[in-house]
């Protein structure tokens, strides 16, 4: 679920913006290590070619880690070091669904962040974040198509959240 972080006045503040900013970044660490474990314990000729891609997919959430946390920098914050927990399963299909959950949530919550590095007037930050927003709609994808399901549409779930 998407968070809204408002100063008192209702706008967005910098120091809001690095505690954001930092729950992403957690997710993302979160990311890198599901990604390495799944492609490493999906088992079955099914599943190869997923794992293969879950292994790419652990390569660019590093670099999203990496984005993220010089960005926290560059508004004066200290990226975080924790991520947040990682679920386990011994069935793929679970597996692949727990990355999915995570997914639609980072797709949510960067776009959020988009709109919050605008109203900051941060609009090459607000560019950075929509790079890697492709990148986890295209995460998205492969994980819907992989599970054989429709990409759920996540368009409107912060305001319902």
């Amino acid at each position: 679920m998407a968070q809204k972080s408002f100063g008192t006045n209702g706008s967005m503040t910098r120091t809001k913006l690095v505690e954001a900013l930092n729950e992403d970044l957690a997710r993302e660490y979160q990311a890198i290590i599901a990604y390495v474990n799944y492609s490493q314990v999906l088992k079955g000729a099914a599943y190869m070619n997923i794992a293969a891609e879950l292994e790419k997919h652990a390569g660019e959430e590093l670099q999203h880690a990496l984005t993220i946390a010089k960005q926290i920098d560059y508004l004066g914050g200290m990226p975080t070091v924790t991520p947040k927990p990682v679920k386990t399963s011994e069935k793929a299909e679970e597996m692949l669904r727990f990355d999915l959950d995570n997914e639609n949530t980072t797709v949510m919550n960067y776009r959020e962040r988009v709109r919050q590095c605008e109203e900051l007037g941060e609009y090459a930050l607000a560019e950075q974040i929509r790079e890697i927003l492709v990148q986890e709609q295209e995460h998205q994808i492969d994980l819907a198509t992989a599970l054989g399901q429709e990409v759920p549409d996540v368009t409107n779930a912060a305001q319902r959240a």
